[in-house]
């Protein structure tokens, strides 16, 4: 059962220290960074007053929200309207959503401020000043406000942890001392599982079970124990059952304990129930006495029988149950739901718009005299003159209708719109009739209409079989074609597959199934019709010819010579990929985020000039050297060639090849004649390198240096 107001779909509410970084962060995300002294002076205004407009509109929005996701006391039930006023202290939560209204109205009056002080600024320093003014004047307010969003936060989470309780429902109210067994019986007639212990005050607050009852979903609530005290000295605690029993429609259960173990005698118990039945107006009342397996009723001294004798006489029903044997509980029930049943229904007929038609909305105003004077309608003569003669006509007609003579006999005409009369009708129709029906009971007395239905001839047998066949080969075409439907396979033409089972076996054996008669002096006509010679276009009968589609070889397999070298290939891409496999069978083309925050995403608006990356600038490149394994076995012209496709795709000068020429050592060396600190610098390695031609064993690398920043 849903609640009428839902309390757990209130936003959380920050606290003034979030709500401030929230809505800075979202100021400098939603809003341009880059400003230049060198704009006019218009711009630079413009750029300032928006992001004071956006954040006064950022605080409003979050503000707003908070005021109207909390219900507001005067329009919610009044009994959450006290609820919450015995919980929060209606002043007190009336004053934080004050606060907070009056903060929204106070951001929006200085962002009006000072755009409107934007506009005689006359440098981006002055506009940058007023802008830090503004934001630091919104976010002080917030932190002077921080108690009341605690506070409304503790509200939320309060609000969010009451019990769905519906007012207008059918419900049931269990009231009554602590300790008397009102939660026991909560859990008995309800799926509710309340806590019970043998001590006052385990329940210390409301809770709510439901029930069906009749085919209807009804709700019961359990109450804290009530003391028999005035109301200006009760406690949070009690009041809150005070609040429930007076503004809810329902059945009230008040539960006493007989056995006198909740530490109250019954005198005390009926004091309280005394106390309280103002709160009972209007409302079917029931008395439980609880723990009859203990105590019962009749064992109980006589003056406590006389005071539930009293009760009795003031139409109280006083019912007896046991929470530990369930005696009793299922008729208290019933008895309680039926009587608030019968009092939900006199209530909707008393009312005046029980139904929802044209009558229960109009209002006949029935006037009252004024004196004894009688006041007769006046007719006019001439309308009293025309309804004398309309009744004395009417009393005419009446006399006549009773005094008019018995219809004669007509003479029946030979020709009546050109048929012969005779011809439709007959003299003996009696006998003939009587005649007919003596022969019909005579027919049904010697049974012959008893008999069965197997005494049809041969040929009517004949054709029932063949119906039968034809409804069974019908069900078995519904379920194959129900079965082709189903499969996702591709669909073949049906005059491609209609093809292959068109033959004469399968036509003979077809025509047998369905009763046709094939013998050779039946299928004469079709022997000679097939004996024919077919002209125009021939039709094959039997397998039709596969229809295979001209597809191209897979890519692997087009760029390979022969099978040897395509083997091989598969070899060196299984080997390849088997240290991947290892690792988690992690390929290329697996998504991986190496970097949860990259600095680019992080790291403000990007200038002006700066849209091109990751381009080997000229003035960083130190020196390209090539380490091959054997100098001696390089020809000239290979590292001629070589050097003259690295400076065209590099776009850079190297130099010339008579240098290359001059070193003769190994390659660490030689990096260290040419660099002064090679350790100093920032190495990037190309490891595939780039192969040259020049030998079966030399392998040339190349290797890039950038200067250090």
């Amino acid at each position: 059962m849903t609640s009428l107001y839902n309390f757990k779909g209130i936003t959380v509410v920050p606290s003034a220290k979030e709500l401030k970084e929230i809505v800075l962060s979202k100021t400098q995300r939603k809003t341009p960074t880059v400003v230049h002294r060198q704009y006019a002076i218009s711009r630079i205004r413009s750029f300032y007053a928006r992001k004071i407009k956006f954040l006064q509109q950022t605080l409003h929005d979050k503000l707003s929200q908070i005021i109207n996701e909390f219900p507001k006391t005067e329009e919610v039930h009044p009994f959450y309207s006290d609820l919450m006023n015995i919980l929060y202290d209606k002043d007190h939560y009336k004053i934080a959503l004050g606060q907070v209204n009056t903060n929204r109205h106070l951001v929006a009056q200085i962002a009006r401020e000072y755009v409107r002080l934007m506009k005689y600024s006359d440098s981006l320093y002055r506009c940058k000043l007023l802008k830090r003014a503004a934001l630091g004047r919104m976010v002080k307010l917030l932190k002077r406000q921080n108690s009341s969003f605690e506070y409304l936060e503790q509200v939320r989470q309060h609000l969010s942890r009451l019990p769905s309780i519906d007012p207008n429902t059918r419900t049931l109210i269990l009231c009554g001392f602590p300790n008397v067994g009102k939660s026991s019986l909560m859990n008995s007639l309800s799926r509710a599982d309340v806590e019970v212990q043998p001590y006052a005050f385990t329940t210390k607050s409301l809770y709510v079970g439901h029930f069906d009852y009749r085919y209807l979903r009804w709700q019961i609530i359990d109450t804290p124990g009530i003391l028999d005290q005035p109301l200006e000295q009760r406690n949070t605690i009690e009041m809150q059952a005070v609040t429930a029993l007076a503004h809810l429609k329902a059945t009230v259960l008040f539960v006493m304990d007989v056995s006198e173990q909740c530490d109250h005698t019954i005198e005390e118990q009926i004091n309280l129930f005394e106390s309280i039945r103002p709160l009972f107006a209007n409302k079917p009342v029931f008395v439980g006495l609880n723990k009859v397996d203990i105590v019962r009723r009749g064992e109980i001294a006589t003056e406590k029988q006389a005071l539930l004798e009293q009760l009795e006489k003031k139409d109280i029903p006083v019912c007896e149950l046991s929470t530990v044997s369930k005696e009793g509980v299922i008729t208290l029930r019933d008895k309680a739901c039926d009587a608030l049943m019968a009092q939900r229904v006199q209530r909707k007929l008393q009312s005046k718009g029980y139904d929802n038609n044209i009558i229960s909305r109009l209002y006949v105003a029935v006037p009252e005299p004024r004196d004894d004077k009688v006041r007769a309608p006046f007719i006019p003569p001439g309308a009293l003159v025309k309804r004398t003669d309309r009744a004395a006509l009417k009393e005419n007609k009446n006399v006549e209708r009773m005094e008019c003579d018995m219809p004669q006999k007509f003479v029946i005409p030979e020709i009546w719109e050109g048929h012969n009369i005779s011809d439709f009708l007959r003299e003996d129709i009696e006998e003939l009739f009587a005649d007919l029906s003596k022969e019909e009971r005579e027919r049904i007395e010697a049974g012959v209409y008893d008999k069965d239905l197997d005494s049809d001839d041969e040929e009517t047998k004949k054709l029932l079989r063949r119906a039968l066949v034809i409804r069974e080969k019908e069900e078995l075409a519904k379920q194959e074609f129900r079965i082709k439907k189903g499969t996702d396979q591709p669909k073949v033409a049906r005059k491609i597959g209609q093809k292959r089972t068109r033959t004469m076996e399968n036509f003979e054996h077809a025509m047998s199934q369905l009763g046709v008669d094939i013998s050779s002096k039946k299928m004469k006509n079709l022997e000679s019709d097939s004996s024919h010679p077919i002209r125009g276009k021939r039709i094959r009968v039997g397998r039709s010819q596969s229809l295979v589609g001209n597809t191209a070889l897979p890519r692997d397999v087009q760029g390979v010579p022969d099978i040897e070298t395509y083997d091989k290939a598969k070899k060196s891409k299984r080997k390849g990929q088997r240290p991947m496999q290892q690792d988690a069978r992690k390929g290329e083309g697996d998504h991986h985020v190496f970097d949860m925050k990259p600095k680019h995403l992080f790291s403000g608006k990007r200038g002006l000039g700066k849209t091109t990356r990751h381009v080997l600038e000229r003035e960083d490149v130190v020196m390209i050297s090539l380490i091959l394994d054997d100098i001696d076995a390089v020809k000239g012209k290979a590292v001629e060639k070589l050097l003259i496709k690295l400076s065209l795709e590099l776009d850079i000068n190297l130099w010339n090849q008579k240098n290359m020429y001059e070193f003769e050592s190994t390659g660490d060396s030689y990096l260290d004649m040419l660099v002064d600190n090679p350790d100093d610098d920032e190495r990037i390695k190309i490891k595939n390198g780039i192969k040259g031609s020049v030998g079966d064993s030399e392998k040339i690398f190349m290797t890039v240096f950038r200067r250090s920043k």
